[in-house]
């Protein structure tokens, strides 16, 4: 017959949180190894797409205390939280939104010109 084996924690409900695996010791008993819940990569809020360079982490993994910086970012502006995509479409918004104020005001000085 099979040999019973019992949480080694007080949670008795097969959760999530709660997952274990069975491992022979050296002594011959089998006995529960909890299992560490499966760590998501981080993403990217604007495009959903994968940030790359940074390990997969659980959130208290990621925690300043128990991770150094250069785990936690990527050697860019917006690194470690905006994918390489989005940052590159911000830049090009903010120059070409530049470059049309000065459009404008060429227009307008030509206008200006033109009419005197």
């Amino acid at each position: 017959m099979a040999q019973r084996l019992t949480y080694r924690r007080r949670h008795s409900y097969h959760t999530k949180s709660n997952a274990v695996r069975i491992v022979k010791t050296p002594g011959g008993k089998l006995v529960y190894q909890y299992k560490k819940k499966q760590a998501g990569h981080a993403t990217c809020p604007l495009t959903g797409a994968r940030l790359n360079g940074l390990p997969a982490l659980r959130p208290t993994e990621l925690s300043q205390k128990r991770s150094s910086k250069k785990n936690r970012n990527v050697n860019r502006i917006y690194g470690g939280h905006l994918s390489h995509q989005a940052v590159r479409e911000r830049i090009v918004r903010a120059f070409l939104i530049e470059e049309q104020k000065i459009v404008k005001k060429v227009q307008k000085l030509q206008q200006k010109s033109a009419s005197a």
